[in-house]
């Protein structure tokens, strides 16, 4: 009992001390995860449209700039219909937003650049 109070007391403090840190620093373990990760890349990245992307995207009255910043930020990758394993591009399927998906956006994330094949409207 007497070494889990000086490990507690040690513990504690040393938690507190590296949260503070890395607070004002700006740390976040949110890139880490897949969907995050999958989507830094992208945006990284060059991208290219297919004809059937650019014809919707026209109709649908979305330019580049609201799909970098909102459909591809605050999107959310569904693993279940992407295929994530592909060999040299992987295609990922992305809904926007997250809770009540209202766009599907199918593209490819190869080494250099991305290609973006279908927008579709789902509601």
């Amino acid at each position: 009992m007497r070494k889990l109070k000086f490990f507690l007391i040690g513990l504690v403090p040393g938690l507190l001390l590296v949260f503070f840190i890395l607070n004002k620093k700006g740390a976040s373990c949110s890139g880490y995860l897949p969907n995050s990760r999958v989507i830094a890349e992208t945006l990284s990245q060059d991208f290219q449209y297919s004809e059937s992307f650019q014809k919707d995207m026209s109709t649908y009255r979305i330019n580049e700039k609201f799909l970098k910043d909102s459909i591809m930020t605050h999107g959310k990758i569904n693993f279940e219909k992407s295929h994530a394993q592909n060999k040299p591009c992987p295609d990922y399927i992305l809904h926007y937003p997250k809770d009540q998906p209202k766009w599907e956006v199918n593209f490819e994330k190869c080494a250099e650049q991305s290609v973006f094949k279908t927008i579709k409207k789902i509601r």
